[in-house]
């Protein structure tokens, strides 16, 4: 069981390396549909006084016209960022008329592929890409899938910490190889545990029929419309979300950059039979997808978690890590929680930064195949039927039951928050703890297992249950007031977006056709 080792605790007992525990970086995006108020998927475009999705950078949409998606800033205090989400949906709720914000990481009521509108940016080249790689992804899985919403939690260590880190372990390379195979060591150790995060946090053990549209499936019947699992914490994460047989088949190693990058960059060059028969174009000239490959950019691939770099304008995510290393990581794996008028707590967030602390500073070997396929296993089971009374998950080939596992772990995310409450002079991480304990003793307390109480407890629909919580969500922000200065600073952010959008489209000087062969042959 990895640990927190005592030269580890000894070196954040000094008062610089403390320091800098003070300057982790957050950010937080969030998705949300557009809905009506009877909770079917809006039709409506991209509100004009929200901005131009493709340069706003708060506000943009995701794979849907009405998936919108809020970005924070990155700040030291998470409760900044949520702060400042709160603010972004304060302001979007006063230009949305009375539509609403759907609350539930699986869709509201969808009426076919055909009535899912695809996020549009723009004439520009890089706006026309992002509507084709869209495109692609209808032509690859199907639109519903792509309107599956979840939170996106950014996370950055400061350099500083990376700089006494190396000193400590006596490494005399350079500090960026260092700092990414930092990050390596903490993505290694979440996809070990981030089983624990699906049971703690999966809201989504039911959805409405419509999302599976006559597709087969396993799922239980609860009432006329909604599908559940029993022991099911997140759907979304399960093979009825963002999976495919072009995605099962690739093989993206996570033990460095070097090889993520190889094999990443093997996946974005490898055409795809499938594809390679849907076509790039129609016949009338129009594109389906931006290439024939199992991805058509790095961003196709579905993981829980990601290394990122700070793209330049036009910058493949593979050239800018190649370039400059990791600058951060993207935790994937987080469901909306409906209970929450954010998607997401405070309480939660600390927990998060203990967590993906501790798997930073915790010892974290390499993943080899068979220690990966146990791993794809124990997430599956617990997305599936992590509440599942006794159940049992692997560690290093030998059962472990998931209760006993998961407190092993806590206590170890325990050090991590006492090193986090001492830096910044609080409990609050510390504080995080005993809520996710009580889950672990009592599974009842988990948000799906809540989701499945309402639904039963009020005989409610899943359609029901999403649309009350909306409309309260709808009434609050409605009501929430904006100071003067920060409305006039969104709306000042959505002038100069739709300024900027019309600017990239009067600077393109090449047509589209050679702005992807540019693009595409960046090493």
């Amino acid at each position: 069981m990895p640990q927190l080792s005592q030269q580890i605790l000894q070196l954040f007992s000094q008062p610089a390396a403390r320091e800098q525990l003070t300057h982790i970086l957050h950010g937080i995006e969030k998705e949300s549909l557009r809905t009506t108020p009877n909770a079917n998927l809006a039709q409506t475009p991209h509100p004009i006084e929200l901005g131009a999705t493709l340069t706003h950078p708060s506000i943009t949409t995701d794979y849907s016209e009405a998936l919108l998606e809020f970005i924070t800033p990155v700040y030291e205090q998470v409760e900044d960022a949520l702060e400042h989400l709160r603010q972004l949906h304060c302001y979007t709720y006063k230009h949305m008329g009375n539509e609403m914000l759907w609350v539930n990481s699986m869709p509201c009521i969808l009426e076919g592929d055909a009535m899912i509108p695809v996020a549009q940016y723009g004439d520009s080249n890089v706006g026309t890409m992002k509507s084709v790689y869209r495109e692609g992804l209808a032509s690859r899985y199907n639109k519903a899938m792509q309107t599956i919403a979840g939170i996106h939690y950014n996370f950055s260590l400061p350099e500083g910490f990376w700089q006494l880190l190396q000193q400590e372990r006596g490494d005399q390379g350079s500090l960026q190889a260092f700092q990414s195979r930092g990050y390596f060591r903490l993505i290694r150790n979440f996809r070990r545990y981030s089983w624990l995060l699906v049971y703690l946090f999966g809201a989504s053990p039911a959805l409405s029929k419509s999302f599976l549209e006559g597709r087969p499936h396993d799922l239980e019947q609860l009432d006329g419309d909604t599908l559940y699992l029993p022991w099911a914490t997140s759907l979304r994460m399960s093979d009825l979300g963002y999976q495919s047989d072009a995605q099962a088949s690739l093989n993206i190693c996570f033990n460095g950059l070097d090889t993520y990058l190889q094999t990443l960059r093997q996946a974005i060059s490898t055409p795809y039979e499938p594809y390679q028969q849907i076509g790039v174009r129609d016949d009338e000239g129009n594109y389906l997808q931006l290439n024939t490959n199992l991805l058509q950019i790095e961003n196709e691939y579905y993981s829980n978690i990601r290394p990122k770099r700070v793209t330049q304008s036009g910058e493949k995510p593979i050239c800018a890590l190649a370039a400059r290393g990791v600058e951060y990581i993207e935790v994937r794996c987080l469901d909306l929680d409906p209970f929450e008028p954010l998607g997401i707590s405070a309480e939660q967030s600390h927990f998060l930064d203990s967590f993906l602390l501790f798997c930073a500073l915790a010892d974290s070997p390499h993943i080899d195949e068979e220690e990966c396929l146990e791993l794809d296993r124990n997430y599956n089971r617990v997305v599936n039927e992590g509440r599942r009374p006794g159940l049992e998950l692997q560690r290093q080939g030998e059962s472990i039951a998931l209760s006993d596992w998961a407190n092993r772990l806590m206590t170890q995310i325990g050090g991590a928050a006492k090193l986090l409450d001492t830096a910044n002079d609080t409990q609050r991480y510390s504080n995080s703890l005993p809520a996710q304990n009580a889950k672990i003793a009592d599974p009842s307390l988990t948000p799906s297992a809540k989701v499945l109480d309402a639904l039963k407890n009020n005989q409610q629909s899943f359609i029901d249950f999403g649309t009350q919580i909306a409309q309260k969500h709808h009434s609050s922000f409605s009501a929430c007031k904006l100071c003067e200065t920060k409305a006039n600073e969104l709306k000042q952010l959505a002038r100069q977006s739709l300024e900027e959008k019309a600017q990239i489209e009067q600077a393109d000087s090449v047509d589209f056709e050679t702005y992807l062969e540019q693009y595409f042959a960046q090493t």
